[in-house]
């Protein structure tokens, strides 16, 4: 172990001197040729995480936006690129679930009492839980990234940070739309289209549609007739804008969402047949499937006082199901008939198939009143709504391994969750130089947990077992600005977030407590060069009380089960540089990203792996938090033959270091540091159409993309990160 442990610091160390130096060159590239070429302006980049258009160089927030372009430039085709291309941001993905940990903070399980860290926000409507991220990332018209806790401007609060996704909205003005195709190796057929259509000058629509299909990059050697890692998803987003007056408008928009998959291919850790990490052996017929749409209505109004009223109301419906093949293996043996499912008989006979259901539901609403207009003083007062309720079927037949026939360990339950906000904040601008920052905001949360069955003892009374919780919190933000002139601004903040505790699946087990994250953050807004750079910046420093860890754990003898506890305190500290230039066809991305989050006390944890409870010294470092991120990108346009006609080669890098799953370093923990190389072609005909040739993970690197633990229904592995994906991306534009 101490072996693999150095040479993982070596391969570190080595990833990062190269990805520092590629960064490094591109820099020099980029101010080189500044002297040499025509200038061309960077655009202005306009961030709605206010809820009224703010440029981002007056936002006193670490905050990375990708515009339109920029999506389709750096290749962000899912929310996992997203990590690729933002300091101090870890993603994961699976199943199309999406966990979020923007500098160590964040959320890492599905289980229906977790609430999540980082807020995912599509088309300024809340999105509750990480099962229903990804199916809304397609057509979108920017995408902005705030790093540290948020909660006294919009919607839900949160400890990490939020993620704005924006789609084009309807235009009054002209038909159009688009047509955008990828083929790629392993069968990766994605293609998208939109259509604007406006009816008249007060009426228009938009519709945008998806379907992606692809084959596994894992071959299945086993008797299974599954293919984990393949599938497809179908996705429809449909907006309708109308104006009642100058000064009233009312916007409906509808998504809905199917995706079918043999589920994921999850390498088993001890396997017996070989160590390639793209062969897996299962026997149980598996697969994931999701079916789910989205409703909401908006209300914007405003007034001759300078003050806009804006109402959204969301209504979320969605289904999941799931079978997998829980021992992850071909040839472990189920329990033989006859014999009791108890835990030394499970151990003996691993061999199972699991199967799961949920439903999800959620009423979301939120009102605003801000101000607009040019008054120095600047303000917004909210109110948040949002009442949740999950139903839960989990079962697991150890008595056979090809398919599910009956069930001998069952989970049922129903989540039920309210959460009632009010929020406010205040700027203003005193003199030219200084602008002076508060916020404030009460939540309530309320949680109650509904047993039907779980294995094991009945708890006392007997099922159905109910058991409920509240909590209340005051969160808020300081902080002043300083433009010493158009181009520069410095600010300071000091931000509490908060995130609330909920009630354990495990009878008898005690709740776990809301968690806190207290940051002060400075740093800088620089508009360079006769802005033709951006360079912005952020150092801070943490405090995290209660921060909420996932374990499983067996209490009173019975099975192991999903348990939530409470990490006492963790700090964090660190910094971000990001960086953009741009001259007359050269355009250069740079971002490194330091963080240093451990325990700042030591606690003794159950250890999921182990069962055991296990001491987690000061210093440990924390979840999902690697030490150094970095990326870097550059491109050039060239042009060819007629006017207009444009051919640009792109390369870009990204650099992830090692980082802990849980708080107890292991193989079965650690996710190595990597480095990726992607590179891009394109050749813009003329203004309607484009095209693209691409090479994903160039150098075909093997690395693993996420550590999954083990569960009461189905073991734990590794899942790999895409291997060498090439292929092609057309594009055209109609009106």
């Amino acid at each position: 172990m101490n072996t693999t442990i150095r040479t993982t610091c070596g391969q570190i160390g080595k990833s990062f001197r190269v990805s520092s130096a590629f960064i490094a060159l591109a820099v020099v590239t980029g101010i080189w040729s500044a002297s040499l070429q025509a200038q061309q302006e960077l655009e202005e980049i306009i961030v709605t995480a206010e809820r009224r258009a703010t440029n981002l160089q007056d936002l006193p927030v670490a905050a990375t936006v990708f515009t339109q372009k920029d999506i389709a430039d750096k290749g962000i085709n899912t929310v996992f690129d997203v990590q690729q291309l933002v300091p101090n941001v870890v993603i994961n993905t699976y199943n199309r679930s999406t966990f979020f940990n923007i500098r160590g903070v964040g959320l890492a399980v599905s289980a229906p009492a977790a609430a999540p860290g980082v807020a995912y926000y599509i088309d300024g409507v809340f999105v509750p839980k990480e099962q229903h991220i990804a199916q809304s990332f397609f057509d979108l018209a920017s995408l902005e990234v705030l790093r540290g806790p948020q909660g006294t401007l919009t919607g839900q609060n949160s400890t990490g940070g939020a993620v704005y996704a924006r789609s084009p909205e309807p235009d009054f003005e002209a038909f159009s739309g688009y047509f955008d195709q990828t083929i790629g190796n392993y069968s990766w057929f994605r293609t998208t289209a939109a259509v604007n259509i406006p009816f008249n000058d007060n009426v228009a629509m938009r519709i945008a549609a998806i379907y992606e299909s692809n084959d596994s990059y894992t071959d299945n050697i086993g008797p299974s007739p599954s293919s984990p890692g393949s599938g497809d998803f179908v996705g429809v987003r449909a907006k309708l804008a109308t104006r009642i007056t100058d000064n009233v408008a009312i916007n409906f928009g509808f998504d809905y969402f199917n995706s079918n998959s043999d589920y994921i291919a999850i390498k088993n850790r001890n396997d017996q047949v070989t160590d390639d990490p793209f062969i897996i052996e299962e026997d149980a017929i598996s697969f994931f499937n999701q079916d789910g749409w989205r409703a909401y209505a908006e209300l914007v109004a405003d007034t001759s006082a300078d003050i806009r009223f804006r109402w959204i109301t969301s209504v979320h419906r969605a289904d999941q199901q799931d079978q997998a093949d829980g021992d992850r293996t071909a040839t472990a043996l189920p329990i033989p008939e006859g014999l009791p499912p108890t835990g030394a008989n499970r151990r003996m006979y691993p061999g199972r198939v699991s199967q799961g259901y949920n439903e999800f539901n959620y009423v979301i609403s939120e009102a605003n009143l801000l101000s607009t207009g040019d008054s120095p003083l600047q303000w917004v007062i909210g109110a948040f709504y949002m009442d949740e309720e999950i139903p839960l079927q989990l079962y697991r037949d150890n008595y056979h391994t090809t398919d599910f026939v009956s069930s001998s360990s069952d989970i049922e339950t129903q989540s039920d969750a309210k959460s009632l906000a009010g929020f406010g904040q205040l700027n203003w601008r005193f003199n030219e130089k200084w602008e002076a920052i508060a916020g404030l905001r009460y939540s309530h949360d309320e949680f109650k947990l509904t047993r039907f069955i779980l294995p094991g003892p009945p708890p006392p009374g007997g099922f159905p077992s109910v058991e409920s919780t509240s909590a209340g919190e005051w969160t808020g933000k300081v902080g002043m600005n300083f433009y010493p002139s158009d181009e520069t601004m410095f600010y300071a903040t000091y931000t509490k977030g908060y995130k609330p505790g909920a009630v354990n699946l495990t009878p008898g087990y005690p709740n776990y407590d809301s968690e806190k994250n207290f940051v002060f953050e400075v740093g800088s807004k620089m508009t360079l060069l006769d802005n033709h750079m951006r360079l912005n910046t952020a150092i801070f420093t943490g405090k995290l009380e209660d921060f909420q860890l996932l374990s499983l754990l067996s209490v009173g003898g019975g099975p192991p089960l999903p348990t939530f506890q409470n990490g006492t305190q963790g700090k964090s500290k660190g910094v971000e540089v990001e960086l953009v230039y741009a001259n007359e066809g050269l355009q250069l991305n740079a971002a490194v990203g330091y963080l240093d989050a451990y325990f700042s006390q030591a606690v003794e944890l159950n250890n999921g792996d182990t069962g055991m409870n296990e001491l987690v010294p000061e210093g440990r470092p924390l979840p999902y938090a690697p030490k150094w991120t970095a990326n870097g990108g550059v491109q050039y346009d060239f042009p060819i033959g007629d006017a207009g006609k444009l051919l640009t080669p792109r390369v870009q890098v990204y650099y992830i270091d090692e980082q802990i799953t849980t708080p107890f370093p292991s193989y079965r923990t650690i996710i190595p540091a990597r480095t990726i190389f992607d590179v891009k072609l394109f050749l813009m005909w003329n203004e309607n159409f484009r095209l693209e040739a691409f090479v994903n993970n160039v150098f075909d690197k093997s690395y693993i993309a996420a550590q999954i633990q083990d569960a009461s229904s189905a073991d734990g592995g590794y899942l790999y990160g895409a291997p060498r994906v090439f292929g092609v991306r057309g594009t055209y534009q109609f009106e």
